[in-house]
């Protein structure tokens, strides 16, 4: 069932359609032919990665471009489930929880193994998360360990004894991990990189216990416990692995390796899928959605994706400091006419920063209203946009990223009659200029790390390492702190309500949509399940070429 849409301004309607009827021109007819390079290719996937990655240490990246390469090369005490992402034994055998779920002990398999040979230890783990932890190292993700006795603290530098947190080795093989709270989730969020161990002794050869960048992510350096290992790394051509024979489940692996492409151009990867060069694109070009849709079915996938774009607001740029102009921006903003005439269909307006996800759905804190926007912006002091200095709108480069910001730009200046200007970044620039809150306005995308609606909202704490917009909110805080020990559901759902409303009230993010996830796979792959996180374990999928 089509969703319904609201009516768009008479002016801007026929603007957003040309801007959708251009990236069809630019894209050109989609084709179907597919050359003979699927045998040669042979028992190894070719799958395209979106851009090239910034690094390959689970400690210090933040990115989708990251995470996908590492989960092949590492792996955690658990590991999802290939169809319901539910938490099954991964470095650890075993596990037990305490009857007031605040204490788990892990027991490693005796045949965890490194990729040089060495035994994986409980200490390697505890050695792992004190370095993640360690404030010099400066880890985004540091935050998805706070659920720990003593973690955020020692993250903060308040705590400098490690041996006081709740990161315990009772033995080689026996891990305790005790909580502040009960964290019923706790499973689910290890299974995210940044709970992986790092082999200590490579990392400190290559002098990176608390220094991001250092060598030991580079072929020949790199020394992982995941189902397979890095064995060619050509920056902006392609990353090669392959299956790693010390892995516990090697016998399960049944790809001969894999091959990953950073390509920005959604048209190149494209015809690269077309022509055979690829088995799996990571996106689909907007111009041939319809395309797909219409005459190769077989290959293109709309999966669910629990993900969400928005915009950053840098709320310390001094025309972006007053919530009344923050919030006029997010108002004037057509998100139907977003969603379904330039983004064909495939994603879905979004009302709020959390999207619906099993179990919750938010309060819309957000409508297409430009009256409302106009009243605030003159609330300002910027009736009609007059004296409104010039707004940035940063992204990272991609062609559908530039055919949705132009979009975007087209109605902040129609509805609102303000200055907006566009500039794209490189993938790694792009990261750095989110760091050192280098922007006015960022277009954004966050993907769930696990399944609940903390994997949004604790994004938005004082000073968390994927904040990134200057904004503080002590009561917001307090709610996340809130959130994480209350185990009631219903009294969490007004919690998480409550915050919404926070964020739609201060705006330091201005919601745009929630997504599908779409994308080109050629049907000779096989065991790529659908997943709320568009996570696909490398070692559980095959080739029937």
């Amino acid at each position: 069932m089509t969703p319904s849409r609201s009516t768009t301004s008479s002016r801007l309607r026929p603007l957003l359609l040309c801007i959708g009827l251009l990236a069809v021109l630019l894209g050109g007819a989609a084709g179907c032919a597919k050359s003979a390079t699927g045998a040669a290719k042979g028992n190894v996937l070719h799958m395209a990665n979106g851009t090239e990655p910034s690094d390959l240490d689970p400690q210090t990246v933040t990115g989708r471009p990251e995470s996908t390469i590492i989960r092949t090369l590492m792996e955690g005490l658990v590991i999802p489930d290939p169809k319901t992402l539910k938490p099954m034994p991964g470095q650890a055998e075993s596990w037990e929880i305490s009857d007031d779920g605040l204490v788990y002990t892990f027991h490693l398999r005796p045949d965890a193994k490194w990729s040089n040979g060495d035994p994986v230890t409980a200490e390697h783990f505890i050695t792992s998360w004190k370095r993640i932890l360690t404030p010099s190292l400066g880890s985004e993700y540091a935050y998805m360990l706070f659920p720990v006795v003593g973690a955020e603290a020692y993250n903060k530098g308040e705590l400098t004894d490690f041996a006081q947190t709740g990161f315990k080795a009772l033995d080689e093989r026996t891990i305790q991990i005790t909580l502040d709270h009960p964290t019923s989730y706790l499973l689910e969020v290890m299974h995210h990189y940044s709970w992986y161990p790092i082999h200590p002794p490579t990392v400190a050869k290559f002098d990176g216990m608390e220094r991001k960048g250092s060598r030991w992510t580079r072929p020949g350096n790199y020394v992982g416990n995941g189902p397979f290992v890095l064995t060619e790394w050509i920056p902006n051509q392609h990353i090669q692995i392959a299956p790693s024979p010390t892995y516990w489940g090697a016998d399960q692996v049944k790809l001969d390796g894999v091959r990953f492409y950073p390509i920005d151009s959604e048209d190149a990867e494209e015809r690269m899928f077309r022509t055979g060069q690829l088995d799996v694109t990571n996106s689909v070009p907007l111009s041939k959605i319809d395309h797909y849709r219409d005459e190769r079915s077989d290959v293109l996938r709309l999966d669910d994706f629990m993900a969400a774009a928005y915009f950053r607001v840098n709320v310390n740029k001094p025309q972006l400091q007053d919530p009344r102009v923050r919030r006029a921006l997010g108002l004037a903003i057509d998100r139907d006419g977003l969603a379904y005439e330039v983004l064909r269909g495939v994603k879905l307006p979004g009302f709020s920063f959390c999207p619906k996800m099993p179990g919750y759905t938010p309060p819309a804190t957000f409508e297409d209203n430009v009256e409302a926007a106009k009243a605030l912006l003159a609330e300002a002091g910027f009736p009609n946009g007059e004296g409104m200095p010039p707004i940035e709108i940063l992204y990272p480069t991609s062609d559908s990223g530039r055919i949705v910001c132009e979009a975007l730009q087209a109605m902040l200046r129609e509805n609102l009659n303000i200055d907006v200007r566009l500039y794209n970044q490189e993938w790694k620039v792009y990261l750095n200029s989110m760091n050192e809150q280098d922007y006015d306005l960022a277009w954004s995308a966050w993907i769930g790390d696990y399944v609940d609606p903390l994997t949004f909202f604790d994004m938005m704490v004082t000073d968390g390492g994927n904040n990134r917009t200057g904004w503080s909110n002590p009561h917001y805080d307090e709610l996340v702190e809130q959130a994480l020990a209350v185990r009631d559901e219903a009294q969490r759902k007004a919690i998480f309500d409550e915050m919404e409303q926070i964020l739609g009230s201060d705006v330091p993010v201005i919601p745009l949509y929630t997504y599908t996830r779409s994308f080109l796979i050629d049907p000779a792959v096989k065991g790529w399940n659908p997943t709320l996180l568009d996570i696909h374990p490398l070692q559980n999928v095959w080739l029937e070429r």
